[in-house]
């Protein structure tokens, strides 16, 4: 199945060509539009200061970084997770723009706009002119927020892979599976406890209509 990787950013401010850098990143795996269980999650030193309004968004001062790895220190194992895959995010140019600039201190090569799925693009199609952030969506999903105290590149991450299946009508794949393996997923979505992934069981009268469809056809493969 087709693999992609949905990835979130923080950083130390809105424009990395004010000089603003990375401070966080995270990636989860996609098969088939649907997270595994492969992640990518780096807290980074971003070898300058961290001003008092980054701080307030999402909870990281300068100290609490120091110490921690550089972003070229991780830019190749960063690299080989993200493959030559489809890039998932919400407002991915944003999140584009960072690691790219980031890319362009160390000479490597920038990751390409036509990698780029943009979550934020998608849902405003679907819900024009209503409001499309990560945290509406989660509320217009029912998914739960109450973690979501200071933005977390990681649960930012968990967070829309869980939206990012309701924006791709990826929930009707697990019409087919059991119980066992649906548990197995909401694990992988790193969903909240209370939030059961659905069973679709057709009626009776839906089989039998089923049923009666398929004699019609020529060959059925479902009679083979």
């Amino acid at each position: 199945m087709n693999r992609s990787v949905l990835f979130d950013t923080e950083t130390t401010g809105l424009d990395p060509d004010a000089g603003h850098r990375v401070i966080e990143i995270a990636a989860i795996e996609l098969i088939g539009d649907l997270p595994t269980r492969q992640v990518f999650h780096r807290l980074l030193d971003p070898e300058r200061d961290v001003p008092e309004d980054a701080t307030r968004i999402h909870g990281f001062t300068r100290s609490d970084l120091l110490g921690r790895p550089r972003f070229a220190d991780i830019a190749d194992d960063l690299l080989a997770f993200f493959g030559e895959d489809p890039l998932v995010a919400h407002n991915a140019p944003f999140d584009f723009a960072f690691v790219n600039a980031e890319l362009a201190r160390l000479s490597l090569p920038r990751l390409h706009e036509s990698r780029m799925v943009d979550t934020l693009a998608l849902a405003k199609a679907r819900f024009p002119g209503l409001p499309n952030s990560l945290n509406a969506l989660c509320t217009r999903f029912d998914i739960d927020l109450s973690e979501r105290t200071t933005h977390n590149a990681l649960l930012d991450c968990r967070l829309l892979a869980a939206v990012y299946v309701e924006l791709t009508g990826g929930r009707q794949r697990g019409l087919e599976l059991d119980s066992a393996t649906l548990s197995d997923l909401a694990v992988a979505y790193a969903m909240p406890a209370n939030r059961t992934p659905r069973l679709i069981a057709p009626t009776g009268a839906q089989l039998a209509a089923h049923a009666a469809f398929v004699t019609r056809l020529k060959d059925p493969v479902w009679l083979s």
